[in-house]
């Protein structure tokens, strides 16, 4: 028998390779962004809502991220909210005065002074920091294409609508019942605030709709895994964010990093609410936020939860007298979940807030 050494010749099967997790730039820290849906109608927004000049953001969310990533909560402004807007730079070198106002007034005197979305943003931007002591890292403007363009990029949103709805205007109609919404009907509920079955036509009935249809599309990209598969959460981000203005620190792979270390997050630990305020004394077609709304912004700046710790309540048993037998069980059945009130109260991404 001949024996050869091959062993020079043979090359080694390679080990698989296992990519890197994705890195979170702001690991062990909280993050703060501020999310502005911008209402622009030029080009394929007009399109879409009407053109109209000019720009104007009736939507503001504040969206805090633990350090521990363990807890996510978005906090919706009303747009009514009376505020102190500071000066403001914008990036022709125009400085505005300081003046009292309605918020998104802060959003409207960059753009008209400033001319474009990086004014607006930064306006806004110091409006937020100001009045809530909360810094603000990061910002995204979402427009009507880019919410369209998020919806459609997870295959819709499963909603429960528990009445008809029906609003000319926003050029929304919607049977009753459990149903998926497409991107331009999910726009349409987004912004409609009049109409049959739209609620008191208030922007506080608005902020509860907007707040539901999130929570729909977050427990959606949950149920799907996106945030445990990299390569499946980019490429959702990079289709969901193409129509997105950012700041330059919310690039794909920022975004990626910071929602990969969320993928072991609880729905029962992503918290909606709306600032706690109430009618302006100086005007009741305006609002201006209650002592408890200090409250929530101190918890942010504190990273704590924003309605405070609620530790459960310890179990309780009926007394039983001594020598009494125990009378049989009656099997109970399961009262229905208590419905939250979207926009009035604070509620979780496990809450129930319509049933079909």
């Amino acid at each position: 028998m001949e024996k050869v050494d091959v062993s020079d010749l043979v090359n080694p099967i390679a080990e698989p390779t296992k990519e890197p997790d994705p890195d979170d730039p702001n690991a062990g820290q909280a993050v703060n962004i501020l999310i502005l849906g911008s209402d622009q109608r030029d080009g394929e927004n007009g399109e879409i809502g009407g053109a109209v000049a000019g720009m104007r953001s009736d939507t503001t969310m504040v969206l805090h991220i633990s350090a521990d990533r363990s807890r996510v909560e978005l906090i919706s402004i009303p747009r009514d909210s009376l505020v102190d807007i500071p000066v403001c730079t914008m990036t022709n070198g125009k400085t505005t005065r300081a003046t009292h106002g309605m918020f998104n007034g802060a959003f409207a005197t960059g753009w008209d002074n400033g001319g474009d979305m990086t004014s607006a943003a930064a306006c806004t931007i110091n409006t937020v920091q100001q009045n809530t002591g909360v810094t603000i890292d990061h910002f995204v403007v979402v427009d009507f294409t880019g919410f369209q363009q998020m919806v459609n990029s997870i295959g819709g949103v499963p909603m429960c609508i528990p009445n008809s709805m029906f609003s000319p205007e926003a050029g929304l109609a919607l049977a009753p019942g459990f149903q998926t919404l497409d991107g331009a009907t999910a726009l349409a509920y987004a912004r409609a605030r009049k109409g049959e079955g739209i609620g008191d036509g208030s922007d506080t009935n608005r902020i509860g709709n907007q707040q539901k249809l999130i929570a729909a599309m977050v427990r959606e990209v949950l149920s799907r895994d996106v945030l445990t598969n990299p390569q499946k959460l980019i490429s959702f981000l990079s289709a969901a964010t193409a129509s997105l203005t950012t700041d330059n620190g919310m690039s794909i792979g920022n975004m990626t990093g910071l929602a990969y270390n969320l993928r072991n997050i609880s729905t029962g630990n992503i918290t909606f609410m709306t600032i706690p305020f109430a009618a302006a004394r100086s005007d009741p077609n305006r609002v201006e936020w209650t002592s408890a709304a200090d409250e929530v912004w101190a918890n942010l700046v504190n990273d704590v939860p924003a309605l405070g710790e609620t530790p459960a309540a310890p179990a309780t048993t009926a007394p039983t007298t001594p020598g009494a037998t125990t009378a049989p069980e009656t099997p109970v059945i399961p009262a229905p979940s208590e419905t939250k009130k979207a926009g009035q109260e604070a509620f979780s991404a496990d809450d129930t807030t319509d049933v079909c």
